[in-house]
């Protein structure tokens, strides 16, 4: 396989790894089982789809374990370990909805109100009177993917939002969409009363006990931070823009997201107000095909085949108008199901799940960016293999 240009060094190194893989464990977890589940979906799919480095997590009964893969860099050869930091594309927008709920918990917002009701400017047009609920369903009435190149800052966002006419009524079609997450977040810190990216990493990470996630990666921590690839094999890393930071711009390792997990699985102990928060974020609100739309997260009943994990993640599902059904009222949130994120950048790809009733999940990171559908199928593959009788 070729990677781009690698030094003897690096390429001596990175043969010697790419068929084997460092693990870090909980004490009591099944070792062997857990090794051998994960190197049986990894490892195929590092060759198929040429990725030079991946950190896989899977918590088993509760217990957790980080693996990691192959290298950081093809360049320098530096092999993945549990202090390398991945782009986590699309799984940002869960910490965004999360920081929304704790807001919303402690009567900062409400996802009720209109837009209008924090960016008055909007007041009149329709996107001032979309709720915040419809941004964090991407279901505002018909937004782009992305945000529009040209828009470089806030106000020229605020002035795109003014002139943008729905192609729907709100509430009846799913498209996802940056802008919607983007302006959540706006909104969420507006409402707090300080600046986004100062809110997630000085706020919600420190109350979560991540240590290891940033939006901005600090200097000392930039050895760490991994040479993502392009599908074509291409350095890059992302570049950053207008609402990067809510939609798509949080960059950690496979044990914070772990742990990520376990919060939202009630497996570590956290100020009441945000477990609660955490959970919220899994109320049912819209019916898209086989996937229940959360805030943000997105769920299926457990145990879910992998036929309705390949269709509620196709590539349809984020880049078409998908009709749905508003569960009324929203589906308070449940454990014995199957929720999930994906995210990808230019340079890498990230997919997490768990099932709260069964203390499983699962977060894979890799430093390519490589099909949404591989990762599915690996997670489901891993933890289906896995789970306890």
């Amino acid at each position: 396989m070729k990677f781009g240009t690698v030094s003897a060094r690096a390429a001596a190194m990175l043969c010697a790894m790419w068929m084997t893989s460092g693990a870090s464990y909980a004490a009591d977890a099944p070792q062997a089982n857990i090794k051998h589940a994960v190197d049986a979906a990894i490892q195929p799919l590092m060759t198929k789809d040429k990725i030079p480095g991946m950190a896989v997590g899977v918590i088993v009964d509760g217990r957790a374990a980080v693996f990691n893969y192959g290298v950081a860099s093809t360049e320098t050869g530096m092999p993945v370990t549990d202090a390398t930091l991945f782009e986590l594309g699309s799984v940002s927008k869960t910490f965004t909805a999360t920081l929304t709920s704790w807001a919303h918990v402690d009567g900062e917002l409400s996802l009720t109100d209109s837009v209008a009701t924090y960016l008055p400017t909007l007041r009149g047009t329709p996107f001032g009177n979309v709720s915040l609920l419809n941004l964090g369903t991407h279901t505002p009435g018909g937004l782009p993917l992305q945000v529009p190149d040209d828009i470089q800052n806030d106000d020229q966002m605020i002035r795109w939002f003014h002139a943008w006419r729905p192609a729907h009524a709100p509430g009846t079609v799913r498209t996802y969409a940056n802008p919607g997450i983007g302006a959540l977040g706006m909104i969420t810190a507006k409402s707090m009363g300080r600046d986004f990216t100062a809110l997630i990493e000085g706020r919600l990470f420190p109350a979560l006990g991540l240590k290891n996630s940033f939006i901005d990666v600090p200097v000392d921590r930039a050895p760490d931070y991994a040479q993502g690839y392009t599908k074509t094999g291409k350095p890059i890393r992302m570049a950053g823009g207008e609402f990067a930071p809510e939609a798509y711009g949080v960059k950690s390792t496979a044990a914070d997201m772990l742990r990520f997990i376990e919060a939202n699985m009630k497996q570590v102990q956290l100020d009441a107000p945000l477990q609660r928060a955490i959970i919220d974020t899994h109320t049912g609100y819209f019916q898209a095909g086989p996937m229940t739309q959360d805030l943000i997260w997105e769920q299926y009943p457990y145990p879910v085949s992998l036929n309705a994990l390949m269709e509620g993640n196709a590539p349809s599902m984020a880049l078409d108008a998908n009709p749905v059904t508003k569960i009324e009222p929203p589906e308070a949130p449940k454990d014995n199901v199957w929720i999930n994120k994906t995210g990808s950048t230019n340079g890498f790809g990230s997919y997490v799940a768990f099932v709260p009733s069964r203390r499983i999940g699962i977060v894979i990171l890799g430093n390519r960016n490589f099909p949404i559908l591989d990762r599915v199928a690996a997670a489901h593959k891993i933890l289906t293999s896995l789970e306890q009788p």
